[in-house]
């Protein structure tokens, strides 16, 4: 009797184990919250909610890119159904450096094809697809608009994260639009935090220049920081995301960070159920988005055109 006590407990009366979703992420939950929540809103609409039928294994590099691919080994090492790489090529092309069997669905805004992520977008091969949006494809809109709000300006700053997989390409297709608008660019690099100030305070000396930042997620997400010190040192600014006029900046364009993630965790979901990578294209989020914000415009004394407000997709007042 008492061996069959043991297998009613131990066996017959344990709930089914539940799929884990290990979740590989370049920031701390903190600056990853509303990327997070996209994330959980899609996989909920693919019939999964953490704690009720999934678990969710997190790995965060707070910032620290470096320790992206030992954070992507543990993953792989741990008994996960599904590696989910969101916020960027590094974490990506981490994810894929491991050389691991199990699926991964990536999250970027660059071109996974060009980057060697993936074989085809409608093919992608192998263990690997996921989401990529344009907010690389449009640094050069990001210049135009700067050149637009500074019609008299003739150099215009481009601050770069040189750590990049997608630094070189932008630069080239910011060289080519800047040959048309007819403007100079002076190219500044930023990979950490400290750098920040001083990229803000070469613009200042110079009334007539704007800042363009390349879109790269170590700097969106830290659009409060850069917003703080372009009211500081009362330089126009524009990024790749709407967290930056959001948190008081002037301007941003990009694409919709907010559907790439859910589309992920739909992914995500989707693969938990059976499906394999391979049949699941590369899925494109092509619509991008202007916001402007006009209490900064008025602050730093450069005022949007009507034309450029009736086109945002958000006016922050």
């Amino acid at each position: 009797m008492a061996g069959a006590a043991t297998w009613t407990t131990a066996s017959y009366g344990q709930k089914p184990s539940m799929p884990v979703v290990g979740y590989l992420c370049p920031e701390s939950p903190e600056l990853f919250a509303s990327r997070l929540e996209a994330f959980h809103q899609g996989l909920a609409e693919a019939g999964f909610v953490e704690g009720r039928n999934v678990t969710i294994e997190f790995r965060w590099a707070n910032g620290q890119y470096s320790r992206l691919p030992a954070l992507a080994a543990e993953l792989v090492a741990r008994n996960v159904a599904v590696i989910v790489a969101p916020g960027g090529a590094p974490v990506a092309l981490a994810a894929k450096a491991t050389g691991t069997a199990k699926t991964i669905v990536f999250e970027m805004g660059g071109d996974p094809v060009q980057l060697r992520v993936v074989d085809s977008l409608s093919r992608p091969g192998g263990n690997i697809t996921g989401v990529s949006s344009l907010s690389v494809d449009v640094s050069p809109k990001r210049l135009e608009l700067m050149r637009d709000l500074l019609p008299g300006a003739t150099r215009l700053v481009v601050v770069a994260n040189p750590t990049s997989p997608t630094a070189e390409s932008q630069l080239q297709k910011l060289h080519a639009a800047a040959e048309t608008l007819r403007v100079q660019l002076q190219i500044l690099n930023a990979s950490k935090e400290e750098e920040f100030e001083s990229v803000f305070a070469a613009v200042a000396k110079d009334a007539t220049s704007g800042l363009v930042f390349t879109s790269d997620p170590y700097f969106a997400f830290r659009s409060a920081r850069l917003a703080a010190l372009a009211m500081k040192y009362r330089a126009p600014a524009i990024t790749q995301t709407r967290d930056f006029p959001k948190a008081g900046g002037l301007m941003s364009y990009g694409g919709d960070f907010m559907q790439s993630h859910r589309r992920a965790g739909i992914y995500a979901g989707r693969v938990l159920l059976g499906e394999k990578p391979s049949d699941l294209p590369v899925q494109l989020v092509t619509k991008v988005e202007l916001v402007v914000n006009l209490t900064a415009a008025k602050l730093l004394g450069h005022p949007f055109s009507a034309a450029v407000v009736a086109g945002a997709d958000e006016v922050i007042e």
